[in-house]
Parts: structure tokens; sequence; C-alpha cells
């Protein structure tokens, strides 16, 4: 009989109240979720250290994480060797998971041009323009569909050409370009290095670090200016641009007497046919014959940020709430396509007699109602979820039980929207926003991005890591299950700039936004590259992107996609911070030269820390090092927090 999982206080395992009222229900259903899992599946002390080598049948050989150079494995492979290896297959998984995402919209955007796809159309075609100008595409006087099919053609070299430089590397600040050559590191197209990454991690290939690096950072690049900036560029043509919407998060946006519905995944073109289906007269009215007031949409994950972002959606909740949100029995269907989905939803759906259902030939879950969603008439499969969807609701078996919080926040900050914001309709720039750092007024610029990981603290220390950022001047751009967190605790309405500093707040409250824009999907931090970049080109905060007083942070990551983003970053030039734990082996070449090395040659550096005060400092203080770096420097102290301050921010949140 197996042994009953030791629980944890549910107030240790999440700051999201309703998540919180769900596992306290769940156990008292009977239902296991992945938290008290989390407890009970206790890491290996090697493994998380990355310190094991299992490439081989020779193996797996296990490294000493105290000593690291006192042994060697079977093939003679030293810890550095191991420990590169590792992480260049995790940015390779990473990188080869967005390539796939973006190439499938890229699909999507070349039969909706040819007419193959109906049921979509180009919703932006100014940003189509800006795209095809940006790649030195020529549009004048040329009809919109020519215009799209040459861009079409250049694009689908980011994923297929085996020589050359990919597309987007013409958006790349000019001295950090140079750079990237000099090292020969600028991507290829991403097919070809990510099947050089598995190349050189495999039994004997490449065993030099140093040279392992190399390619990691040219696979990472494939990933953020090639597979993901496709994919959001092409996303907003065809869907349209996000500007800001106000929108209602967390689980009281589910409604008892409708047919709710929530849509966890990826990639868009699922949400995005649901909610046509959705507003169908004849469903609407299958649904009000079935006794329900209507059909209730909701978004999570990143499927969720992504369309809320364009269309206002209602959104549930991050990834750590996707199985609890089922224990409320109010679910009528959950459908999911790719990505960040648990194989558990299956079983914790069943018990609450939920319809759980793939949709992509990718992602298939064993036991679950596959309906495949063909791009081509993709009507057909969400009709028919939203008719199954219905057929539970007239059928609920089980007691409804829905956690009452709402929160309101402002989301949807395209690249384009704060270069509108900040200059207007005829002079847009980002000019307003550089003065404002080299003035002072904003110390500078962080991103918060990435996932919720069970093994900490749910939201916890996105949230503190934010308000600390905050109130120390630093201007806040989030994605992923980051800006669900900080919209779940109430941070993301104008009204936050209450709790930034004097500066930041003057400059937020003049331009009327808030001190942390949220962009977005995980996918969508290529915003954050093309906002850096425009920083660097409209001048006087350096050069290149590694001069700019910026850094990035993923407080919880869990995914092979956060170590690729986080290493594209790295590889651009930015200062990056994990927490919660990171796959390295303390004292070790490979360690110094990615959290000092990489920094010396021009790049940016790894950080790691598991405090998110401890996280705020470093990033803080590498804001001020560039700063000083630059001359704008000004005598200031780092803003630490009381007892008082806290419990003042926490009534305001």
């Amino acid at each position: 009989m197996a042994k009953p999982l030791e629980l944890v206080n549910v107030e240790d395992l999440t700051i999201c109240d309703s998540t919180a009222q769900m596992i306290t229900k769940a156990r008292e259903d009977g239902v296991e979720l992945f938290f008290d899992r989390a407890n009970a599946m206790k890491a290996c002390p090697i493994g998380e250290k990355s310190a094991c080598c299992k490439h081989c049948s020779m193996g797996p050989c296990r490294m000493n994480v105290n000593s690291p150079y006192d042994r060697v494995g079977v093939c003679g492979a030293t810890v550095d060797t191991i420990l590169a290896r590792n992480f260049g297959r995790m940015v390779a998984a990473g990188t080869a998971a967005h390539t796939d995402h973006g190439m499938a919209m890229l699909e999507l955007f070349r039969d909706v041009i040819n007419g193959k796809v109906k049921d979509f159309a180009i919703k932006d075609p100014m940003k189509l323009y800006e795209v095809a100008t940006s790649l030195e595409i020529p549009t004048e006087g040329r009809e919109l569909k020519e215009v799209a099919m040459d861009l079409y053609h250049e694009l689908e070299r980011t994923y297929t050409q085996v020589d050359g430089e990919i597309p987007m590397v013409k958006r790349v600040p000019k001295k950090t370009l140079e750079l990237w050559r000099q090292a020969g590191i600028v991507p290829r197209g991403a097919m070809r290095e990510i099947m050089e990454m598995m190349h050189r991690t495999a039994i004997g290939v490449d065993q030099d670090y140093k040279n392992i690096t190399q390619q990691i950072s040219r696979t990472a690049l494939a990933d953020g200016w090639g597979g993901s900036m496709v994919s959001t560029d092409i996303s907003d043509i065809l869907f349209g641009t996000p500007s800001p919407v106000e929108i209602e998060v967390d689980m009281g946006v589910l409604k008892e007497d409708r047919v709710n519905i929530i849509v966890h995944g990826h990639e868009p073109i699922l949400l995005e046919a649901m909610m046509i289906s959705a507003a169908d007269p004849a469903l609407k009215q299958m649904a009000v014959d079935a006794g329900a007031k209507g059909i209730n949409l909701v978004g999570m994950c990143c499927s969720g940020l992504d369309v809320m972002s364009r269309h206002g959606l209602p959104h549930a909740g991050n990834f750590s709430s996707t199985e609890a949100v089922l224990v409320t029995g109010a679910v009528d269907a959950m459908t999911v396509d790719i990505q960040c989905i648990k194989q558990d939803l299956k079983r914790v759906a069943d018990f609450y007699d939920t319809p759980f259902i793939t949709t992509n030939y990718r992602a298939k879950i064993e036991g679950a109602l596959h309906i495949q969603l063909d791009e081509h008439d993709p009507l057909g499969c969400t009709e028919e979820i939203i008719i199954k969807a219905i057929s539970r609701f007239k059928t609920r078996k089980k007691p409804v039980r829905i956690p009452r919080k709402t929160v309101k926040g402002v989301h949807g900050f395209s690249y384009e929207y704060i270069n509108y914001m900040l200059g207007g309709s005829f002079r847009g720039s980002f000019t307003p926003l550089n003065d404002n750092i080299i003035n002072g007024r904003i110390r500078g610029v962080a991103g918060v991005v990435g996932c919720t990981n069970p093994r900490s603290k749910q939201d916890y220390s996105h949230v503190e890591l934010v308000k600390e950022l905050i109130r120390n001047d630093v201007l806040v751009l989030q994605t992923g299950c980051s800006q669900m967190a900080l919209a779940k605790a109430g941070l993301t309405g104008p009204g936050a700039a209450a709790l930034a500093g004097p500066g930041l707040a003057e400059v937020c409250e003049t331009v009327g936004m808030p001190p942390i824009l949220g962009l977005g999907a995980c996918v969508d931090n290529s915003r954050i590259l093309i906002a850096a970049s425009e920083m660097v080109r409209v001048g006087g905060l350096g050069d290149c992107l590694a001069d700019l007083p910026a850094a990035g942070c993923a407080p919880e990551w869990m995914s092979e996609k956060a170590i690729a983003i986080g290493h594209y970053f790295v590889a651009s030039g930015v200062y990056v911070v994990f927490g919660h734990t990171f796959p390295m082996t303390k004292g070790t070449q490979f360690e110094k030269y990615l959290f000092e090395g990489l920094e010396n040659e021009g790049f940016g550096k790894w950080a790691f820390s598991d405090d998110p005060k401890e996280m705020a400092r470093l990033m803080i203080a590498h804001i001020d090092e560039k700063r000083a770096a630059l001359g704008i420097d000004k005598a200031r102290e780092r803003v630490l927090l009381d007892m008082a301050d806290r419990r003042s921010l926490d009534a305001n949140a």
C-alpha cells in the first residue's frame, strides 16, 4: 500500500488565495495535486546540480557536487563538459519548442495568404508592412498579398536556412551584431542550430565547455531573434497587435450559471477559433436551451495571456493553478494544445466529470479525448468542444465551489503601443523613456518573466521582487506566468504607481501607465528585445544592448524554454538572474564562465538567488553599474522596506 503523502500547510504553497482554497478542497475530495507531489518527490541532489551524464549506455555517470574535479565520467568527460552538454541540451529543447510554435504560426500565415484558411485573415496590415520594411522587403506601390508572400518566404529562412544569417538580425543594434559576428554566434537557421547543438553534445563530440557555450549562444539566439520573434510578429499580423485593455483575472471569472470552457496552452490559433465558435448564435442558443445564461470562455497560462492582450478575454490563472481550477467543479471543458500541460490534468478532470480535450497532434495525452484542430477548418474542432461542454453543463454532478476573487488590471503593452504611448500618434518615440532614464527619474528597466514552480511558494517571488524593483524606480516589463502572478496581486493597473518610487511614479502618472507593463505570453519576450534595441537606436544609453541599465529575472522558472530565453538574453548582452534553483555545480569553470566570463567577452551574464529581495539587490546593483559606466549615475540610495512599509504595500496590493 502506498505511503500517504505528507501534506504541507497551504499557506506555505501559494500566495494565490483562489488556488489555496482549491488545494484545500482537493484534499477534502481526496484528489492529489502537483503541489503535494512536489513535496513527496525529492529532487536528486546530483541531478539538480546538472552533474549527471546519461548520454550513452556506459553511464549514467555521476559527479561529486561537493568536490566536482575528483572524478571524470567513464569516457573521461569532465564536470565542465557534462555541465555544458546538459545546459546546451536544455537550450536546444527550449529553442525547439519556440521554433516549432513559430513555424506553425508561419504556416498558418502562408495558408491565410493563399486562401486555404478562410476563418482567419490579416487583421493588422500596418504591422505586416512594418515587419516587411524592417527586413528590407519593398512595399511601396505593391499589393498586400504580394508583400505578405515575400515576407513569408523571408521568414521561412529563419527555420530552414543552413548558411548565412537569419533575417531578424537586421533589427539587432549594429555594435551588438558586430560582437556576435566576431564571436561566430550569429544564427544561420533554427533547425541547423538545434541539430548541431544536439550533435555536439553527443558522446565523444564537443568536449570543450567554451566551444560548447558558443553553440549554446547561437542556438539560443535562433530562439529569441528567430522562432519566438517570428511567432509574435505573425500573431500580431493575423490576430491584431495588442494595445492596453482592462481585463478581469483570477478564478472568480468562472460563472456557476454559464458554460465555462478553459483554454490552456500556447498557440493562439485554438483560442482565437474558440472565440469565433463561442459567438455563434446557434451555439449560444444551445447553451441557453441547456439552462445556462451563456458561454463563458476563459484563458489560462500563455494561450490566455496571448488572447487577453488582444481581446480582453478573462484569465483564470497561471501554470500552478491549472489543476486547481478544475477542482471548482465549474469547468465544463478544458481544452489544450501544446506546452506546459500537466499529464495529471486528465485524472483531475475525470474526478470532477470535466471533459479534457487535446487538440494538437504534437501533444496527445493518454486517455484524453483528442479532437484534432485542422487549421483549414478550425471551427469543426472548436464547435465540437463547445457542444461537449454544453452537454456537461446539463449533467453537472459534482458540487460547484468557485473562489469569488477577481482582480482588474491593464494588459496589452506591445512595443508599438509603448512607442505611441510615449510619443503620440505623430511623434511616436522611445525618447521620453531614454530621457527619463538619463535624468534619473527611471533608474532602469527590468524584465521579470517566466514560470511558476511547485518547489517555490506560488507567485511569492514574482510579487515581492517586482514590488522591490518598482519601489526603487525600476520600470518592469512582464510576460508569461509572472505577468499573471502580478495581475492576481492587483499590481497591473495605473494605481500600482502609488507603490513605485517617486521618479517612476511621476513618469507613470504623467504618461498614464502602470509601473508594470504586461507584454503577453512567454514567446513574447521578443517584444522586450525589440524595445531594448529601440532604446539603443534612440541614443543616450550606449551603443549596444550590453550598455543598457537593464536586467532580467525568472524567479520561479521550471521549463527548458526558460533556460533558452534566459540565455538568448545573456547572449544579447543582458544580466539575467534566475531564482529557485539553477542547473549548475558550484565552483566549476563552466559556472565561472556563465556567471563572469561571458560578460568579460562583451555579453551579458547569469546570476542566481533563491530570495526575491536578493534578486532585486543584484539587479539594482547591476543597473547602477551600467548607469555609472554611461556617466548618468547620481547619488541615490536603494530604498529598503521596513515592516510598516510592507504592511502598507500588502494592504494596497
